[in-house]
């Protein structure tokens, strides 16, 4: 199983999350490129830590809007996204190179991943700029996507991730941040979450019924309260539980 985390997520003289200390439980890293958060020496210094480590180097994409944080959808015009996109994953590639490593696949943030689940013209933009950035690098989508959908029916390779602190509607689809309950505070919860995804196990979804997910990775978010912490215990139990770890992109 992989263990993915959004990271370098700061900007400027502000910070957020402890990237060094989440590089060594990760598997593979998502690293925000610019637009929604991060900034260049953010991007060098992550790209480095993770080289070193062995993490894989994801992009991170989203909207143009730090302020926001990449949380506020944005009706932008679908080639201005593709080209957005296509900024944001040029970026980043170059810092990985430097560092030795490259970008091994392409997650989006926030309110664009939120979007690309059932925005056909934002998801065939997004498609559209990893397509011709590199038809080889894998997308991080949600199970029964329109960016999964899409994304296959370009051809790209493809890989499913669940999240060890949200809930889950009876669909498999993420219930929104808004709603009372959608982010799972309970660590112990959270951790026999992750255990039970990698081993095959249903979860709880937010209506009391059961759902079966089958991820090709979990994500562990880096800027909540204890989040380090967690996503240790996430690490050890997994390990516990006999399940493998390593980054589910090709080196």
């Amino acid at each position: 199983m992989d263990l993915n985390c959004d990271l370098g997520e700061g900007f400027g003289r502000w910070t957020l999350g402890d990237d060094d200390a989440l590089l060594a439980v990760v598997t593979s890293a998502n690293v925000a490129c610019g637009f929604h958060a991060g900034d260049a020496a953010t991007m060098r210094r992550v790209c480095d830590r993770a080289a070193a480590l062995g993490v894989a180097i994801g992009a991170q994409v989203g909207y143009r809007d730090l302020p926001g944080f990449g949380r506020r959808f944005i009706d932008v015009e679908p080639e201005v996204l593709t080209q957005d996109v296509l900024y944001q994953l040029g970026a980043l590639q170059a810092f990985a190179r430097v560092a030795g490593s490259r970008v091994r696949y392409v997650k989006p943030h926030g309110a664009l991943y939120n979007a690309v689940v059932r925005h056909e013209a934002q998801a065939a933009a997004v498609v559209r700029a990893v397509r011709e950035h590199d038809p080889a690098l894998p997308l991080l989508c949600l199970p029964g996507s329109v960016l999964l959908r899409r994304a296959a029916e370009a051809g790209l390779p493809i890989a499913v991730e669940a999240f060890a602190d949200r809930a889950y509607a009876p669909d498999g689809t993420l219930v929104p941040r808004s709603r009372p309950g959608a982010v799972l505070t309970d660590a112990d919860e959270v951790v026999d979450r992750c255990v039970a995804i990698a081993t095959g196990q249903p979860v709880p979804d937010a209506e009391g019924g059961l759902l079966h997910l089958s991820p090709d990775s979990l994500c562990v978010h880096g800027d909540t309260p204890g989040a380090v912490e967690l996503a240790r215990r996430v690490r050890a139990a997994l390990t516990d539980a006999g399940v493998p770890l390593a980054a589910f992109a090709p080196p």
